[in-house]
């Protein structure tokens, strides 16, 4: 008679004597811990009281509070979305870019930045400009667990962890007035050139699920949404042919803030003083992936889009098209 074997037991004892995990992970390696979103994206500006009329007297969000240099100048203002999103305003300095793009990073959510660190480091993630990655995460002057990484094309993702004492859920239920056009932001956008090297970190490492994809001319890929793994908000990859200009940089890289109603936002747009020096919105429209939207420009360029959460008629299907040439 055949003894009763155990599979889930057999299986552990052979994850064992091999020393591998059943998804191929060497046994030990660390579990990625749950991203739950996007925290905020980060601009440098060039003018910062232009830049807080946009975002507080024009789209009427809120600054809870702000740091300041050694010598008295502001080195970042936060502008609140909700209780656990925002957008980070750095001025530029002498010691910060003077020209180009305005995207200085993104920011994931997480709920246990050391898990995360040691993660990453085990997945071969370096941080910024190819170091390594810190031996732990640092806590930063608002109280809150980060630290920074860097994608495939260069681009700075930050990972947050909101301490219980941290500014961020400190000021829970506060600043977020009524005047404020949205009330979360969606996704942002960022330049991609090489799409299967950016799947290989977005989806393969941090886990991110692919949503959607579209296509600007029905003949070559131009998005592909990749949405955390542990909420609903994304990140959209911008497909790029070429390097594209600062004026294209600033259109491309863009955040996205969800609403019920464009129409809506329209009318309490028309009854605001648009800043010197901004462009202005572009008219609604509908876009490919079948929401209505408006287009916004910060005094950088920056393009901010108001986009309704709802298709109309439906959800656009997937694009078939092909990547750009070398971008898979």
């Amino acid at each position: 008679m055949t003894p009763h074997l155990n599979r889930p037991l057999v299986l552990a004892v052979l994850a064992l004597a091999t020393g591998r995990l059943l998804g191929g992970e060497p046994a030990g390696t660390p579990v990625r811990p749950r991203i739950t979103g996007l925290s905020h994206v980060a601009l440098w500006v060039k003018d910062l009281a232009r830049s807080r009329a946009f975002y507080t007297g024009y789209l009427g969000f809120a600054e809870p509070y702000s740091l300041a240099n050694a010598d008295g100048s502001v080195s970042i203002a936060w502008v609140k979305i909700n209780d656990r999103q925002s957008v980070e305003l750095f001025p530029i300095s002498a010691s910060t870019p003077a020209g180009g793009d305005s995207l200085y990073h993104i920011a994931l959510e997480t709920d246990d930045a050391k898990a995360m660190l040691e993660y990453l480091r085990a997945r071969g993630v370096r941080a910024p400009g190819g170091k390594a990655l810190p031996a732990a995460p640092p806590r930063g002057r608002i109280g809150n667990l980060n630290f920074f990484t860097e994608d495939p094309d260069h681009h700075i993702v930050e990972f947050v962890q909101y301490e219980p004492d941290g500014w961020t859920l400190g000021n829970a239920g506060k600043f977020t007035p009524g005047t404020r056009v949205s009330g979360r932001m969606s996704h942002a956008g960022i330049t991609v050139r090489n799409l299967g090297k950016s799947l290989a970190f977005y989806r393969d490492i941090l886990g991110l699920t692919e949503t959607w994809r579209g296509s600007s001319d029905g003949v070559t890929l131009s998005w592909v949404t990749e949405k955390v793994p542990e909420g609903t908000d994304y990140i959209e990859l911008m497909l790029v042919k070429q390097e594209p200009t600062s004026e294209q940089l600033h259109i491309l890289h863009h955040l996205c803030l969800e609403v019920g109603s464009t129409g809506a936002v329209s009318g309490q747009l028309k009854d605001r003083k648009l800043p010197e020096g901004c462009r202005l919105p572009d008219p609604a429209r509908i876009g490919r992936n079948h929401k209505r939207q408006i287009n916004c420009y910060d005094p950088d360029g920056t393009r901010v889009e108001i986009m309704e959460a709802v298709p109309e008629g439906g959800p656009a299907p997937s694009s078939p098209a092909p990547p750009p040439p070398g971008s898979d």
